[in-house]
């Protein structure tokens, strides 16, 4: 894990943070290595994924370090703390005008950004697309060939530090307009349909057998899920309440650059859901 690789560095953001001294080349430094992918905000392991709480706590003391400055682009004009990221050519990454990288996220091999955002403390897996006007948090964590679609909003996670951040895991596909906040988590090769929004305490609920089975802050692998709701009572009557419902498991036969309509023609959905 990176905290034991750079025991020293932790230790200066934590003492930072604590309020004892802000140590600003601490904090560039660790700024460094997550711009560079030398270091995660979170990373999986056999016991699943951690959260390198001292590297969010340096994202956090990163706007105390910073000044605001004017950053000029043609006709445009931006006010702003953090700069924004460069070396893309270098990177292999392509970026679509005007598609917007700030400084200490990190971008992988065979990423493509369409006009897209990317959030300082993110990590993007290579072969990755961001599709247009999707948004990658703060400190999320995308895996290698995912695909979020159009208009997808992966939610930031900043503080509390030892929070989980959203995460994305290898192969999966985030439809159109889906929006994945507090830390949820997506298995690989997941398939997300569109317009489902899921937090870390919306129910995912599989109902492909005799019962339902309740996920709550992680979809399992390969699953493949759709908008649902299910009732609640409330002093005012009965209201249908947002959840996640698991229709099926992609076969492991699947492409792994799926076609999503496929996909979800397979377990019989209407057109409406195949847009």
């Amino acid at each position: 894990m990176s905290a034991g690789r750079h025991a020293g560095l932790a230790a200066r953001i934590d003492a930072s943070f604590e309020g004892r001294q802000l140590d600003d080349d601490a904090v560039l430094d660790a700024i460094g290595l997550l711009d560079r992918g030398e270091v995660r905000v979170a990373e999986p392991t056999d016991a699943g994924w951690v959260v390198n709480a001292w590297a969010k706590k340096a994202v956090v003391l990163y706007f105390r370090v910073r000044d605001m400055e004017t950053i000029e682009s043609g006709p445009f004009e931006y006010h702003d703390k953090l700069p924004l990221k460069h070396g893309f050519v270098d990177a292999g990454v392509r970026v679509v005008p005007p598609a917007t990288v700030r400084y200490g996220a990190y971008l992988s091999p065979g990423v493509v950004l369409m006009p897209s955002y990317v959030n300082i403390g993110a990590w993007v897996g290579p072969g990755t697309m961001v599709d247009t006007w999707a948004t990658v948090g703060s400190c999320a964590q995308i895996g290698s060939n995912v695909h979020l679609s159009g208009g997808v909003g992966i939610g930031g996670v900043l503080e509390p530090v030892q929070a989980a951040p959203v995460v994305v895991e290898d192969g999966a596909f985030i439809g159109s307009r889906v929006v994945l906040v507090e830390g949820i988590r997506i298995g690989r090769e997941a398939v997300i349909a569109p317009g489902v929004v899921l937090t870390g305490s919306v129910p995912v609920i599989d109902v492909t057998g005799p019962e339902p089975v309740e996920h709550r802050g992680a979809v399992p692998p390969r699953a493949v899920v759709i908008p649902g709701t299910r009732p609640k009572d409330f002093p005012a009557g009965s209201y249908g309440l947002p959840c996640g419902l698991i229709i099926g498991y992609r076969d492991a036969g699947t492409e792994s650059k799926l076609v999503l309509n496929d996909v979800l023609r397979e377990f019989g959905l209407p057109g409406s859901l195949q847009a």
